[in-house]
Parts: C-alpha cells; sequence; structure tokens
C-alpha cells in the first residue's frame, strides 16, 4: 500500500489551497532552478532511469520519448504540448489534477520543456472541461504574476511561456497527432506517421506530446530522485498512478497508489469492495473503454493492474480508468453502448474505422436484442480483425477490442440470447 507520504499528488481532492501558497506550502516549485540547473541530459537520464510509462494509455517510457528530441536546434523551435484531452469513457484523473493541484503540471510543463528545448508548452484541455480551465487558468495567471513562468522562468535564465488552449469536445483530439492539427485551427483528423512528431510536429517543428499525469509527476522525481519511484511496482511497471474506479463498486473514486497493485486490494483498500460482494461481480474494464473487459474469473485473485500482467491477460491498464460490472449488467448492452460512443466519434478519413464502426455497431444492435444468427459471432469478429491495425490511429482499435473481449469471455451469453429469442430455450454454460 502507499504511504501517505509516498504520495505525489497531497490535494487531488481538494481538501487544501490549489493557490501558489498552498502548493508551496505541499512542497512544490522547491528548488525549481536547481533542477533545471541539472541540465537537459541529466534531466532526461533521470526520467529514463526512474521507469516512468507515459500515462496516457499507451505506456510508452517517457524519457525515452523526450530523447528523441533534436539535441541542437536547426532553426525551428520546440515544442511540448500537453495532451489533457481526457475523453475515453471512463477515466477522470487528469481532471482532478487541473481541478485539485494544478501547480503539479505547471512546474511538469516548465521543467519537462527546458528536458527539451523547447521555450514554449501548450496544454489542449477537452472541451468538456470548464471548471479545470479555470482553474488551470488561475494557476498559471499565478505562477506568472511570481516569476515562475514568463522571462527567466523560476530565476533559471530559461524563458518559458505556457498557453491554455481549450478544445472542441471531440474524443479524436485526444490522439496526438489529431490534437496537433486541431492546435493549429485544423479539423481534427490523425496524421500519417512517419514524420513523427518529434521530427516535424505543431507548426511543422519538433513536438513532443505528453499525457498532464506523466507530466505532473516529473519534479517530484527530481526531487527525490529515480531511485525512489522505481522502487514502486514490479520492474517495467515503475511507480505511483492514479487509478480511476467506477461502476459497481460501494465507493467509486480516483485514488493514487503504486503500480503493480493486486485488484482486489485496490477494490477493497479505497472503494469498500464490490456491490453486492464478490461473488456479484461479472466483469472489469481495466483501463478505459477501449481495452477488452476480463470476467470475474480472471479478476477476483492474482489479478495485478500494471501494464505487462493485463497485456498477458489480452487487456490492457490504458489510463487505469477501473470500470467494474456487477451481475445485474447487462453486458452485451454494455459493449454496444461503446460501439455506438466509437462510430460516433470516429474520423472518418480511415475506410475500415469509418465503415467498420458503424457495421459493428449495427450487428452489437441485432445481438443486444437477440436479432442475430449464431454464425454472425464470428462474422462480427472477422471484421473486428479487418479494423484491428488497419487504421491511421488506434480509434479503430478501441472500437474492435471491446468486441473481442466480449465474444472472448462472454460468447455464451449472446449464444444464450439468440436462443431466446429464436426458440425460447437456454443451454446452460457450463462454468
Amino acid at each position: 500500500m502507499l504511504q501517505d507520504k509516498d504520495r505525489i499528488f497531497t490535494n487531488i481532492y481538494g481538501m487544501h489551497e490549489r493557490t501558489l501558497a498552498g502548493a508551496r506550502a505541499r512542497g512544490h516549485w522547491d528548488g525549481t532552478k536547481d533542477l533545471i540547473a541539472l541540465g537537459r541530459d541529466k534531466i532526461v537520464e533521470i526520467m529514463k532511469a526512474s521507469g516512468l510509462r507515459g500515462r496516457g494509455g499507451a505506456g510508452f517510457p517517457t524519457g525515452l520519448k523526450w530523447s528523441f528530441m533534436p539535441k541542437e536546434s536547426d532553426g525551428r523551435p520546440s515544442y511540448l504540448v500537453v495532451n489533457a484531452d481526457e475523453s475515453e469513457p471512463g477515466t477522470c484523473k487528469d481532471r482532478e489534477i487541473m481541478r485539485n493541484d494544478p501547480h503539479t503540471l505547471i512546474e511538469g510543463c516548465l521543467i519537462a520543456s527546458f528536458a527539451m528545448g523547447a521555450h514554449a508548452c501548450y496544454i489542449y484541455i477537452r472541451g468538456e472541461y470548464i471548471r479545470e480551465r479555470e482553474a488551470l487558468q488561475a494557476a498559471i495567471d499565478e505562477a506568472y504574476d511570481a516569476g515562475l513562468l514568463g522571462r527567466n522562468a523560476a530565476g533559471s535564465d530559461w524563458d518559458f511561456d505556457l498557453y491554455l488552449h481549450h478544445g472542441a469536445g471531440a474524443y479524436i483530439c485526444g490522439e496526438e497527432t489529431a490534437l496537433l492539427e486541431s492546435l493549429e485551427g485544423k479539423k481534427g483528423m490523425p496524421r500519417m506517421k512517419p514524420p513523427f512528431p518529434a521530427g516535424a510536429g505543431l507548426y511543422g517543428c519538433p513536438t513532443t506530446v505528453n499525457n498532464v499525469e506523466s507530466i505532473a509527476v516529473v519534479p517530484t522525481i527530481l526531487r527525490r530522485g529515480a531511485e525512489w519511484f522505481a522502487g514502486f511496482g514490479r520492474p517495467n511497471n515503475a511507480g505511483t498512478k492514479l487509478f480511476a474506479i467506477s461502476g459497481h463498486v460501494n465507493n467509486p473514486c480516483v485514488v493514487e497508489e503504486e503500480m503493480s497493485i493486486p485488484f482486489d486490494e485496490l477494490i477493497e483498500r479505497h472503494c469498500g469492495g464490490i456491490r453486492g460482494g464478490w461473488d456479484n461481480l461479472k466483469a472489469v474494464i481495466p483501463g478505459g473503454s477501449s481495452v477488452p473487459c476480463l470476467p470475474a474469473s480472471m479478476m477476483r485473485e492474482g489479478a495485478i493492474m500494471d501494464f505487462d500482467w493485463l497485456r498477458e491477460q489480452r487487456s490492457g491498464l490504458g489510463t487505469a480508468a477501473v470500470i467494474v460490472m456487477d451481475q445485474s449488467t447487462d453486458i452485451i448492452k454494455a459493449i454496444w453502448r461503446l460501439s455506438a460512443f466509437y462510430k460516433h466519434e470516429s474520423c472518418g478519413q480511415c475506410t475500415p474505422c469509418r465503415e467498420g464502426t458503424g457495421w459493428m455497431m449495427r450487428v452489437m444492435d441485432r445481438l443486444v436484442k437477440g436479432d442475430a444468427q449464431v454464425e454472425e459471432i464470428d462474422m462480427l469478429l472477422d471484421v473486428t480483425k479487418q479494423v484491428e491495425g488497419h487504421t491511421i490511429c488506434a480509434l479503430g482499435d478501441a472500437a474492435a477490442w471491446p468486441i473481442q473481449g466480449l465474444i472472448r469471455h462472454f460468447r455464451h451469453e449472446i449464444e444464450d440470447r439468440i436462443r431466446v429469442k429464436r426458440d425460447g430455450t437456454v443451454e446452460i454454460a457450463a462454468e
């Protein structure tokens, strides 16, 4: 269990002042000038050694990503772009940082931008996050007034400007290249890669796009050391992590815990257990709506909440948005609802996604009602394979994976529903 002294986000519940004075009282902005004085190479080296992996879903090593930025400028400016477009259903962790602990993010933006040679950073915030934008902008204004941003930021001899850009509420703009297109004032549609953003990103300049949580933890890692952060979790799954637990638990919450915490411990300690007890658990989506669900049998004992264990179970940690479903859930209808979401949010650029998301949603609609043939289950699975991995961005995968998880673990429920509709009989599936 994570001790209070090891928590990075000390005001995640908004119990204390979110002002600059409050942040300083909790240890933020302490010796920022000295952290920057470590130098670009040393900061990147510490981030690599810490084992921090991106907290936005993909889990790519953060220090390695930073190292892709050019060491010497060719005349073009470099940029850091913070992805605050938190639009994945079930995910609500970054909003707590921006709303209650915004100075962790602002200080992280300064240090991370320096480490990549960027004099400017853009935070792209989700269109629906009105109050979060207000809190974050107020904190940015405070930092400017105190000399922590702007010319000679925090007395570091580094000039740095931070801009907050409000999106218009499109899920696709959470994809890093679509975000860059939107930030440039164009329609939010993903770009082909290569070139990767580190070579040609915002305005054709070297750019790194990082998640809010990935950037907000940077100052604390530098203050406490890479070994401290790497001491949490299993190898290759280091550090602390914000988990957003929703659904059928007694106490839904956002909580900071160490990586690799057992699922049952996470739920019992912070959520007061499953609604109706553990025997009432049906399924869990462990990392936001785009990762495949896992059945209760896999999550009751021995389930570990980290990137590698969940990948081995053919699911993923994603953003650590844990959606818990009990026996009252119509699992087929729940996955249909996600299919409808991805169909609605597809930008339409790639044919497999544009056509496939609608096709999958319509078949799912018939499966919910039982108005289908058993053979269509395999046909639907085949279509998910044709969509998965054949699109510019990962939205096609995100639409396919929930359906694959449903068929993999709950095929018997789909077949039973079809039989009931057809002839009124149910075969009891073997446990």
